[in-house]
């Protein structure tokens, strides 16, 4: 089982990175596949109540690919960490099949919970570089997740986040208006403060520009 998990892995790095040439370029030169091997057999002696070297492999494979993966994190078939300098999986964190993750990419917690305290990612999730996302969230099949966002509430299948903190932009592939995003997110006051500010420099540029207007 485990050694089907990983020609799949192996697959996923031919499949969606175009830079791949060949199978021995993969197994010897990408970080992202090593971290990953070392999880799978971390994982599978975790499983097996192995204690200590689990996490012993599991740092080991972070000093020398920058990407820490605990063992006990649980990780579907297909997965595929693109570069991967940086990348964090944390203990509780569930990831389906089939999910892209690039380099920086935390799935962690915001310290404050017990037990399940990292995300859930289901099936076919792409998480784009630098992105946050945080607690014991769920994270519909489909969805893509922008560059350097922050995520800290449930998103829907097929759905598109962007954003500090995020908000749905998309949803099976609409966009969604702003009013549901504002239901289904956290609100950007920063964003909304700068759009105010806009305005008010629009109007008082009319009145400087028509003094007699007023």
């Amino acid at each position: 089982m485990m050694l089907e998990k990983i020609r799949q892995d192996l697959q996923a790095v031919f499949d969606r990175d175009p830079a791949a040439v060949s199978t021995l370029e993969v197994i010897f030169t990408y970080a992202g596949f090593h971290a990953l091997l070392a999880y799978r057999i971390s994982h599978w002696l975790k499983a097996h109540n192995i204690p200590f070297v689990p996490r012993a492999l599991s740092q080991l494979a972070r000093w020398v690919t920058g990407i820490e993966i605990h063992p006990s994190a649980k990780i579907g078939v297909g997965f595929f960490i693109d570069h991967g300098m940086g990348v964090v999986i944390g203990e509780t964190a569930e990831v389906g099949d089939y999910v892209t993750l690039f380099q920086g990419v935390t799935l962690g917690g915001t310290g404050k919970e017990r037990g399940k305290r990292h995300p859930t990612l289901g099936n076919h999730v792409v998480v784009g570089a630098g992105a946050k996302i945080l607690g014991g969230i769920a994270i519909g099949d489909n969805v893509k997740i922008g560059a350097n966002s922050v995520v800290l509430k449930n998103v829907p299948p097929n759905s598109t986040v962007i954003g500090v903190p995020a908000r749905v932009i998309k949803t099976q592939g609409e966009r969604v208006p702003d009013d549901t995003m504002d239901q289904v997110n956290l609100p950007d006051p920063i964003s909304d403060r700068f759009l105010a500010l806009e305005q008010e420099l629009i109007e008082l540029r009319k009145r400087l520009e028509n003094p007699e207007g007023q």
